[in-house]
């Protein structure tokens, strides 16, 4: 596997290996020992989510405020515009993203720490995402940056995403920590 830093600390692109052939392929999407030694990955996952979307669906910026979850997500049918911010005021690289196109193709996977936010834009007709979460999802934690923060500058690529009402209401980053205390 080839595993990738990114301008985020601990932020990762990792292509395993394929193993093709006229009957199509195999990879090894998680193995909890090779992924510590390779990765850096010393955290148990606990939850395992899987998001169907259409084209032009852009879910995020998301992230738990007291219980932060790291993510280890691939897409197994399609591509999508995928997506970290840090969200730490005190980090040297607050307010930076990382942005990279996973898809059923090129088989690239993102580590996400704890403690950043998330988000992805489906860029194929639809999108199969699935992700490896290290905390429990808690709708109580919840919160958002919104997706188009100018402090951000986000290429995204789609004008007019197809959004939720809850995304919609996301503050930007620097509303959004002025409020946390940030």
């Amino acid at each position: 596997m080839k595993v990738t830093d990114t301008a985020l600390p601990g932020v990762r692109i990792i292509e395993p290996r394929v193993f093709g052939d006229a009957r199509g392929y195999f990879l090894e999407s998680f193995s909890a020992r090779r992924y510590r030694e390779a990765v850096g990955i010393d955290l148990d996952f606990v939850q395992d989510n899987v998001s169907r979307s259409t084209r032009g669906v852009l879910r995020g910026l998301h992230f738990q405020r007291t219980r932060p979850q790291g993510k280890l997500i691939q897409v197994t049918e399609g591509a999508v515009f995928d997506v970290a911010v840090d969200i730490d005021p005190r980090s040297a690289t607050f307010g930076r993203h990382v942005a990279v196109e996973l898809s059923a193709d090129n088989h690239r996977q993102i580590w996400i720490p704890p403690g950043y936010a998330h988000g992805f834009c489906v860029i194929s007709d639809t999108a199969t995402f699935q992700y490896k979460c290290t905390d429990y999802y808690d709708p109580a934690d919840e919160a958002g940056i919104a997706w188009d923060c100018p402090d951000l500058a986000i290429p995204w690529p789609i004008a007019e995403p197809v959004l939720s009402d809850k995304d919609r209401r996301h503050p930007g980053l620097k509303a959004w920590t002025q409020a946390s205390g940030g």
